[in-house]
């Protein structure tokens, strides 16, 4: 048998995330990443499903010798509440994984065993942010971590080594600028605009599920058809051509009414607004801790490219972790940094068998 690794989750509302990795002398010798497209409220009975097959795809890497898990599926609205769903998830893990060592993170960043977190599910919901920020907090002691993912950006201050953010729980992070519900895939576009210009003047968009942030992202190319694993809003296919239409209906119209030059047009305007409600948050948070200016913006994510732009209008050095980690660690790095937080525990000698 190979070398025994750990693995990490991270089970989200619309992508579940794993890795395996092995480490020695505190450095990353072999990992594997999967993203598996699975959005919950669909059908959540089909999450133990998806959790084996991810299990069996990173199986490859070699055996396991313990498993650490995050969430953020939690708040979707399949569950009534968010204790359901963290128990939800929990239990899943627990059933389909009964022979391995399961650990879960905590909002504080601390690991502890799946039984005692099921004791206590509130503080181990919507936890994935911790994992990122206290395994990067080692690596980039001093910097502003921003990840931009297919829903949701997290912006989390470091200062001499230590996770310096101001609320833990996704409320108390909106409040605070620490999250923002914007994303390279999945946001609403009417979420992001009120109105855009149309041949000089400025006309309001319709409130529908028309069109996504990854339909103004394929027209311009930050994104490939491959990037976009979620389902579009009107079930054609993820295509430049098609996304086009989608976005003409932000207008109600359609490609017949708009040239493809005018709905690019529109497309580099939602671009630089969400742009904007990104800068926005950064700036409150580096409001609070004015010292951040002098640090760079470490961004990771799917949607890096926005991450990087947002800093860049605050005058921000820029580290993206894409190329430190490659493009699949960057965009799935909650999942690699829990693994890596337990590997640490574990070879430390607390907590792991």
């Amino acid at each position: 048998m190979g070398t025994a690794g750990f693995v990490g989750w991270d089970i989200g509302g619309v992508n579940v995330k794993a890795s395996w990795l092995a480490e020695e002398g505190n450095r990353i010798r072999r990992s594997r990443v999967v993203s598996r497209p699975f959005e919950i409220w669909r059908d959540r009975e089909l999450l133990p499903e998806v959790l084996r097959a991810a299990a069996g795809e990173i199986a490859r890497g070699g055996p396991v010798r313990a498993m650490a898990v995050t969430m953020s599926a939690e708040l979707s609205d399949v569950f009534a509440i968010k204790r359901e769903g963290v128990l939800f998830v929990l239990e899943c893990v627990r059933s389909c994984f009964p022979g391995h060592e399961i650990h879960v993170l905590s909002l504080s960043g601390e690991l502890v065993r799946l039984e005692t977190a099921l004791a206590s599910p509130m503080e181990f919901a919507a936890a994935n942010w911790a994992a990122s920020a206290r395994w990067l907090a080692g690596r980039h002691p001093n910097s502003l971590l921003v990840d931009v993912g297919s829903t949701t950006t997290d912006i989390l201050p470091v200062l001499d080594g230590r996770v310096l953010v101001g609320g833990k729980t996704d409320m108390e992070r909106l409040v605070l600028g620490e999250l923002v519900y914007t994303g390279a895939l999945r946001t609403n576009v009417a979420a992001i605009v009120r109105s855009v210009p149309v041949r000089g003047r400025a006309c309001r968009v319709a409130s529908e599920y028309f069109t996504v942030s990854g339909d103004v992202n394929l027209i311009l190319g930050y994104l490939d058809p491959d990037d976009y694993t979620c389902t579009t809003p009107d079930n054609r296919p993820p295509t430049a051509a098609s996304a086009r239409g989608r976005l003409a209906r932000l207008v109600c119209a359609d490609t017949e009414m708009l040239a493809a030059q005018e709905i690019e047009e529109l497309a580099r305007y939602v671009h630089a607004q969400q742009v904007l409600q990104i800068r926005s948050a950064m700036e409150q948070v580096v409001a609070r801790l004015p010292e951040l200016r002098r640090h760079p913006a470490v961004v990771f994510g799917t949607g890096a490219f926005l991450g990087e732009e947002a800093a860049a209008g605050l005058g921000l050095e820029i580290r993206n972790l894409r190329s430190d980690l490659g493009e699949k660690r960057s965009d799935a790095l909650p999942c690699l940094a829990v693994a890596c937080l337990l590997a640490e525990q574990c070879n430390a000698g607390h907590g792991c068998a």
